[in-house]
């Protein structure tokens, strides 16, 4: 597997080999900087087409603010090294004496995994406990080449094969359709929408852009590559790496090795555990063996799929309100569950709403969330829409989500404004040729390799199952004026389904800032907030990447 080695000057490699483990590798973590700001250097970085070590150069180390420069003269002659020595000696005392794996809970690294396929990037965002950012498709052109070729990956299985020359010549026509097409939608939408006076050129310019984005990004294949910045705790790192070890992406394994050696540095103690014989080994091949037979026997299974809607919501508990007007009673009563449970049940419809109501309060923004009573009602949705929602939604982590393997069964999506430029043709042209090398490739190599070749535009199947308190949050952030039309539009559904479907009007009505609305301008709003938020602060704008 080979990736693009970014050049630094010989002064820019001196301050960077400070802040960062590695210069030379896509994976590498971030030390001697104060939490705050590795937090706002991901969070830059999620909307920056430039890497992260990059990033730091350019914007965050000569910032006065930051004050990174000041940190690094400190740390002149102070090998971190030792002081990484010292703690992990500590550390060892500690564990010693407590032999508790809950002590992997309190220490954390951050990790940058950039050059990632948008395969990846699923895999690394597994897990619960960790929080993740990731480069947005709608904020970057993928027009421009890192390197000598465009973002995406070729997989070292199919860089080995008879398919590697189709698959380069798919993906780079595949990357200059999108380049031809960016460079009519940009122009499209501004002719659409005009420049407002109260807008500066930079809020309507984003705005435009990301508006483009959200309609082009279809065109992307699943091989497009990404930077992801994780931050997790010990724990986290070994249950990922455990489970990326097993998988049957080369490129999950080649970068479980890279994160694995990089964790070593800044956090060793919490990963011995990961490569060692009756520990990390076994439970690797434990999931191994699981994924094995489960693949052997899902493989009986012939029957073709039954048509659905893009939302289904599958499984309610149609006592959901009533058990949520008994849960909410609890912390503030003396008496047990089960009897709670039944003195509602005895109470007047009128009652149990007001009980509801008192509980959720008068909520001022989406961020005021009702308590945990909210957990006793849940909902199982099945969900079939494009890879790009797909995307967007699979951040959620407080909720169990699985997803099927990414191919062009389910057909695709052309978004109207393709209609409305006539390129209609070049969209259906590319999901037809993608799809003839997905069936080549995974006739050889597998569906889990082919799925490299799949455009976003492709439909997955894939499930939620959350609790109502989830929902709220979920479903009030996602319809926001500033969200993607497509996901809008499936969490908008989703809402509608808990309201009508399941009858949990008490529930679905409290959210009250689920936005049906449309919105022409997803992010203009939003832009605008942003511009006076810095103008109020004497802030210019940002320069664009």
């Amino acid at each position: 597997m080979t990736f693009y080695i970014e050049d630094f000057t010989e002064e820019e490699r001196h301050v960077l080999a400070r802040f960062f483990t590695n210069l030379d590798s896509p994976v590498f973590a971030i030390v001697n900087l104060p939490e705050v700001v590795k937090g706002a250097l991901f969070a830059r970085y999620s909307r920056s087409a430039k890497s992260v070590r990059r990033l730091f150069l350019d914007e965050f180390y000569n910032e006065p603010e930051v004050g990174i420069a000041g940190i690094a003269t400190r740390l002149e002659g102070d090998d971190p090294m030792v002081k990484l020595q010292r703690a992990e000696d500590l550390y060892e005392r500690v564990f010693s004496e407590y032999g508790d794996d809950s002590v992997a809970q309190l220490g954390g690294a951050h990790i940058a995994c950039e050059q990632a396929s948008n395969v990846l990037t699923k895999v690394l965002e597994w897990g619960r406990l960790a929080s993740y950012l990731e480069q947005s498709t709608r904020y970057i052109f993928y027009d421009k080449r890192l390197g000598d070729r465009y973002r995406y990956m070729v997989p070292a299985e199919i860089a080995s094969s008879r398919h590697r020359d189709a698959y380069v010549t798919t993906m780079d026509w595949l990357f200059d359709s999108y380049s031809e097409l960016i460079g009519t939608l940009v122009p499209y939408y501004e002719a659409l929408y005009p420049k407002q006076a109260e807008d500066s050129n930079f809020v309507w310019r984003s705005t435009i852009r990301a508006k483009a984005c959200d309609d082009i990004r279809g065109l992307l294949p699943a091989a497009t590559t990404s930077n992801v910045g994780i931050f997790g705790s010990g724990q986290a790192y070994e249950m990922l790496l455990l489970r990326m070890r097993a998988h049957p992406l080369a490129e999950a394994r080649t970068y479980a090795d890279m994160m694995l050696e990089e964790l070593r540095k800044v956090i060793p103690s919490f990963m011995r555990r990961v490569d060692v014989p009756g520990r990390g080994l076994d439970w690797s091949g434990y999931l191994e063996r699981v994924a094995a037979e489960m693949n052997r026997l899902a493989a009986t299974v012939t029957e073709p799929a039954e048509p659905r809607p893009e939302v289904t919501l599958v499984e309610w508990d149609s006592e959901a309100e009533l058990k949520t007007a008994a849960a909410a009673l609890y912390a503030f009563t003396d008496l047990p569950d089960d009897q709670l449970l039944r003195m509602v049940e005895q109470m007047p419809i009128a009652e149990r709403a007001q009980l509801i109501k008192a509980y959720v309060g008068r909520r001022s923004n989406r961020r005021h969330k009702p308590g945990r009573a909210m957990e006793r009602a849940y909902y199982r949705f099945d969900l079939l829409c494009d890879y790009g929602i797909f995307r967007d939604l699979q951040r959620h982590r407080m909720l169990t989500l699985e997803w099927q393997s990414l191919s062009p069964a389910h057909g695709y999506v052309t978004p109207q404004a393709i209609q409305d430029v006539a390129a209609t043709p070049v969209w259906d042209e590319a999901m037809a040729r993608t799809a003839e090398l997905y069936d080549a490739v995974a006739t050889d190599l597998g569906r889990d390799v082919a799925q490299y070749v799949v455009p976003f535009a492709y439909n997955i199947r894939f499930f939620f199952q959350l609790n109502a308190r989830e929902a709220f949050h979920l479903l009030e952030l996602r319809t926001g004026s500033g969200g993607h039309p497509g996901y809008r539009r499936v969490c908008q559904e989703m809402h509608r389904l808990i309201r009508d479907q399941a009858k949990h009007t008490l529930i679905a009505d409290a959210m009250t800032y689920v936005d049906h609305d449309d919105h022409d301008l997803a992010r203009l709003e939003s832009e605008r907030r942003a511009a006076a938020k810095r103008a109020a602060r004497g802030v210019a704008d940002p320069v664009a990447d």
